[in-house]
């Protein structure tokens, strides 16, 4: 069964590029009420959607890849795809919309990451 991995700054990188297809990363803490909510919604998707990667930083205990992806809000979602940077995704935390700027996004060209 497909579940969410936590990412730290040791390993984010190697395991960010040895994932093929679409990685989904969500950068969240653990009293951020939002976060709660969009942790259990990306734990419904990552059953309902094998082909996408999902993996979790801990804002509170990564605070350098916080500072190098400009985190200042959370949660903060950020799309990979086949290992390169593609987007930040900005929407509702809702599956439909989140799908949708997964859609979006990884149709567009890889951007340098932040």
């Amino acid at each position: 069964m497909p579940s969410i991995k936590t990412l730290t700054q040791f390993d984010f990188y190697p395991e960010i590029e040895a994932t093929r297809g679409l990685s989904l990363i969500y950068f969240s803490a653990h009293a951020c009420s939002s976060c709660l909510h969009l942790s259990h919604l990306l734990t419904e998707m990552a059953k309902n959607q094998p082909e996408l990667s999902i993996f979790k930083v801990d804002a509170q205990q990564d605070q350098a890849l916080v500072a190098e992806y400009e985190v200042f809000h959370l949660p903060a979602l950020f799309l990979f795809k086949q290992g390169q940077y593609h987007a930040q995704l900005v929407c509702e935390a809702r599956s439909s919309s989140i799908l949708n700027a997964i859609s979006h996004a990884s149709c567009q060209t890889a951007e340098e990451a932040p």
